[in-house]
């Protein structure tokens, strides 16, 4: 038999008030269609449902079954709709989010931190991969969003820029001697160079940015995160690129010089890519709004 959902409530409230009567006045229907409406449930069904007394109604034994099933699924209902309430109120769901190492480090540790203390409820998670790999993932739906490095290939996906990115070149205290005067990109070849491994848009990026000045990047050292870039360039292993906002600190306490670099690097943008066509929960929706 065809599900149909107003039968189910006109059995469930004749059941409950024991009259034909009451349950239209409660249902807001007349009684010829209260009286319809359980024939037609009874016909689909095979058997009766109620006798019919001087005083209203009784359920049969079938009745009974059929009342207990009934009153589960309401209460399911029920708590299905109470946990959407409550997920449009923040006060349960999930966020799933996409984000390379340094993207989460830098960029979206202290949005987090605040949206979880005003919002305890939602459980986020976290995936760390690579600009492309983020993409990837979201385009699989297996992410809500993605928080990226721009420029980026974005096929398919809405991105929106949110906070600016610059790199610069730095070295450890050794190379402190380049940067009394702008240092020329032609003359990098001199120095050994650190970048990241190749397959992330940062280092595409930073490689694009070399070849469109005639310059081959050739690095001694390849490293898997820009936290290691840091660490080597730190301990005198050569010079690197990294975002300057990333390594404010370092560049305070001297740890790290910068050395003004001739053409400077383009600035760029960090991006949070969203599907097109696809809409995001409440949770999502509210963190995003928390981003810059």
């Amino acid at each position: 038999m065809e599900f149909n959902m107003e039968w189910y409530r006109v059995f469930f409230w004749t059941a409950k008030l024991g009259s034909l009567t009451k349950a239209a006045e409660k249902l807001h229907i007349t009684q010829p269609a209260i009286s319809h409406t359980l024939k037609q449930l009874e016909s689909g069904l095979g058997g009766q449902l109620f006798f019919r007394t001087a005083r209203g109604v009784t359920l049969t034994d079938e009745g009974e079954v059929l009342l207990q099933h009934v009153e589960q699924a309401f209460r399911a209902i029920d708590s299905g709709e109470k946990m959407i309430a409550e997920m449009h109120n923040l006060e349960y769901g999930e966020i799933n989010i996409g984000a390379s190492d340094s993207l989460c480090k830098h960029y979206l540790l202290p949005f987090l931190e605040s949206f979880h203390k005003q919002y305890p409820g939602i459980r986020v998670r976290v995936t760390n991969r690579t600009t492309p790999e983020t993409i990837a993932l979201l385009k699989e739906g297996r992410i809500d969003f993605g928080i990226i490095n721009l420029p980026a290939a974005v096929n398919s996906i809405e991105v929106r820029k949110s906070s600016p990115l610059q790199e610069c070149l730095v070295g450890g205290p050794a190379y402190a001697s380049l940067a009394q005067s702008p240092f020329d990109l032609a003359s990098l070849h001199q120095h050994p160079l650190l970048l990241l491994e190749p397959g992330g848009s940062t280092r595409a990026y930073l490689d694009q940015y070399a070849a469109a000045h005639q310059i081959r990047l050739t690095p001694e050292f390849e490293l898997g995160s820009l936290d290691l870039l840091v660490q080597f360039a730190q301990r005198g292993f050569g010079l690197t690129f990294i975002v300057r906002e990333y390594v404010k600190e370092e560049l305070a306490n001297g740890r790290l010089i910068e050395i003004p670099l001739t053409p400077p690097i383009p600035e760029r943008s960090i991006g949070i890519a969203t599907l097109k066509g696809v809409p995001l929960s409440a949770a999502s929706k509210s963190f995003l709004q928390s981003l810059p």
